[in-house]
């Protein structure tokens, strides 16, 4: 996975945590829908191993 990539989606947790989910989408959603099938695989396995930051207390 591209450093970017990762950095959006750690971005996107942070948003989420903080009440922002409509911001988060918008920090994650445009590296998501430009991920090639191999990269998209990366992105669905990083998504399952930390759900968890999304949803912890801040």
């Amino acid at each position: 996975m591209r450093d970017s990539t990762r950095l959006a989606l750690e971005r996107a947790a942070e948003l989420t945590r903080n009440n922002r989910l409509v911001d988060a989408v918008a920090v994650a959603e445009p590296v998501i829908t430009s991920a090639d099938e191999f990269e998209s695989a990366q992105i669905r396995q990083w998504l399952l191993d930390h759900a968890d930051d999304f949803t912890r207390e801040v």
